[in-house]
């Protein structure tokens, strides 16, 4: 499903040093599978997953999903292949403020397989608690609530890939468990593969054999960090 080689990618600091922050030489993850890495803030693990979902582009290296390479492709390809075969659980929301809940999902299907498929969008938003604020505009939710209109935003596609950055970063205890759990099932129940980054010990528990960003990331190692 994800396969990754030689995936690098640097920026140049405010003294003019160019400082490599991801440096991946190899990383696979199969359909169905599901995946966490532990990264501390700072490490570049946001940036890992912006660079499998061609939102910024590799200084070097490919990024296959389900056959398809993204990073041989072009600004409209990227756009393409994200609505087609990936959902994204941003850790900062990036919902629209000027739509509704249930607008903001069902905009986000308006680019993939599925259409904007209100049905559908309204099914998910129920799934995540939030059957009775479809309505709402974010500035009329709760942190948590915001998460998880961002879920079910990720999830209403059935996408073959999830990408989740800090999922339940701004979510109490509760919540998180709960969003976690809806994330996972969701993910099960269409074949998706999951890969999620955190540094909560409590999530990162509930994934066997979950991996360290620094073992698979050598610009960490060539840093020392």
């Amino acid at each position: 499903m994800l396969a990754i080689a030689d995936l690098t990618k640097s920026f140049v600091s405010p003294e003019g040093e160019r400082v490599e922050i991801v440096n991946v030489p190899s990383f696979t993850l199969a359909a169905g599978e599901q995946a966490a890495l532990r990264g501390e803030s700072g490490s570049g693990k946001t940036t890992f997953l912006h660079l499998i979902a061609g939102i910024l582009a590799a200084d070097s290296g490919r990024v296959t999903i389900d056959g398809a390479e993204m990073t041989a492709l072009g600004e409209a390809g990227r756009d393409r292949l994200r609505a087609e075969k990936l959902g994204y659980v941003f850790q900062t929301f990036n919902l629209l403020q000027g739509f509704t809940v249930l607008e903001n999902v069902v905009l986000g299907m308006s680019f993939g397989p599925r259409g904007a498929d209100r049905a559908h969008a309204k099914e998910v938003l129920e799934r995540v608690g939030l059957g009775h604020r479809l309505d709402h505009f974010p500035r009329q939710l709760s942190t948590g609530q915001q998460q998880r209109v961002a879920v079910a935003r990720a999830l209403a596609n059935r996408p073959k890939l999830v990408l989740a950055d800090e999922p339940t970063g701004n979510l109490d205890r509760k919540h998180s468990r709960d969003a976690l759990a809806l994330i996972r099932e969701v993910c099960r129940e269409n074949g998706a593969a999951l890969l999620l980054v955190s540094h909560d010990e409590e999530v990162l528990g509930q994934f066997e054999g979950h991996r360290d960003f620094s073992v698979i990331n050598a610009a960490l190692k060539e840093a020392g960090r």
